[in-house]
């Protein structure tokens, strides 16, 4: 006798019963436009998507409403969005450029009512639009990343004493002392402050009150035009848990002796240093890094970006005691050929034994045939790893 299948049978459907949490993790992984569009799948699903604690307005999300609502209509997709929202909102990335000055205010006081920890503020186009004061009323913020706007904190303004990261890229900063509103974040484990537009100085004793960096950017100019590695090795070493160390060097003079002066310290925290904007026909500027390189033994990765194009009569680096390192990886942007170029490479090869990898991204005006003789003369280089290799991009 055949089997009947019960008409009472239905198949389970284990997604929509997957606890919220679990479906909300889910649709954060999604783009917005996607996240929001699961509320056709079915009346159980049809409110999902206003758990959300996370809003990425990122390029992906701008470039959708711009071609199915135009600009017009942007923002006042994100106001019905925002409206149907039930909980507090952790985290945010917005594209500021498609808004206008009063939308930017509207969607920033929303924010800061929501509980908002981790917020990026990204407009290229409108510099000098001074970003709202409800911004600093965000005291739960834990990150915190704005580029390319105004930054004015309020004489209000107390402190954000939970934010553990900031990035202030391109920013107009005013209103305040920088310095003193850094102290302001005691906490700050990540600081990232470079191409920023500021009239003041910051005090490298206000930098040292930041004792929990472990990461750190810097123009150095903010500090002081006149720089020498004894202005770097008094930053490094008022911060004990620093590990990952970035200068920018433009606009910044090296002063006579600094490079030539021995410093018997030893920074053994810090595992990689990155120089951006640094003169490579400069040679008193190379021995002045180099010095700073070697009072790094745990060193692991090197990066040189950016490199000045004033580049005009070679200056050959002075010979320097070779230092053993622990050097794994090390890169070149924007390398041109320089004989100092060339020296730099033949320092790292032969003082690093524990070298994997050197990569040179070459500058668009190094011709291919210029490449040829310079690859030769890298292969020919003393090697003190015996598995380093270059590798050409």
């Amino acid at each position: 006798m055949a089997l009947e299948a019960s008409s009472e049978f239905t198949p389970e459907d284990f997604i929509s019963s997957m606890p919220d949490n679990v479906i909300t993790s889910i649709l954060h992984r999604m783009p917005l436009q996607d996240a929001v569009r699961t509320g056709i799948l079915s009346r159980n699903w049809r409110f999902k998507w206003t758990m959300l604690t996370q809003l990425l307005f990122d390029d992906n999300f701008v470039s959708y409403v711009l071609e199915t609502q135009g600009q017009n209509g942007f923002w006042k997709t994100i106001s019905r969005l925002l409206l149907h929202l039930n909980g507090a909102i952790t985290k945010s990335v917005v594209i500021l450029a498609v808004l206008d000055v009063e939308d930017i205010h509207h969607l920033i006081l929303f924010l800061s009512r929501k509980g908002i920890k981790e917020l990026t503020l990204t407009d290229w186009t409108k510099p000098h639009v001074k970003l709202p004061t409800h911004l600093f009323s965000c005291l739960e913020l834990k990150r915190l990343n704005i580029s390319g706007c105004g930054f004015t904190p309020p004489p209000s303004f107390r402190c954000f004493p939970n934010l553990l990261s900031l990035s202030l890229h391109g920013v107009h900063f005013k209103g305040t002392d920088l310095g003193e509103f850094l102290t302001r974040c005691p906490l700050l484990e990540t600081l990232d402050l470079l191409y920023i537009t500021y009239t003041g100085n910051v005090k490298l004793v206000e930098i040292a009150k930041l004792e929990n960096l472990k990461i750190l950017s810097l123009s150095l100019s903010l500090i002081e035009t006149n720089i020498s590695s004894c202005i770097v090795f008094e930053l490094v070493g008022s911060l004990p848990k620093l590990q990952e160390l970035g200068l920018d060097f433009l606009s910044c003079r090296l002063t006579e002796g600094g490079a030539q002066k021995k410093f018997p310290i030893a920074f053994p925290s810090l595992k990689a240093f990155k120089v951006t904007r640094i003169d490579t026909g400069n040679g008193s500027m190379l021995s002045c890094a180099l010095e700073i390189i070697r009072h790094f033994p745990n060193l692991q990765i090197f990066e040189i970006a950016h490199v000045s194009e004033h580049i005009s009569i070679p200056f050959p680096i002075p010979e320097v005691e070779v230092t053993m390192m622990e050097l794994r990886r090390v890169v070149f942007a924007l390398f041109k050929g320089s004989e100092n170029e060339v020296c730099l490479i033949k320092y790292f090869l032969a003082c690093s034994p524990s070298l994997k990898k050197i990569v040179v991204h070459r500058d668009w005006f190094l011709g291919s045939d210029e490449q040829l003789i310079f690859t030769k003369k890298l292969l020919k280089l003393h090697r003190a790893s015996p598995v380093a290799e270059i590798d050409f991009e």
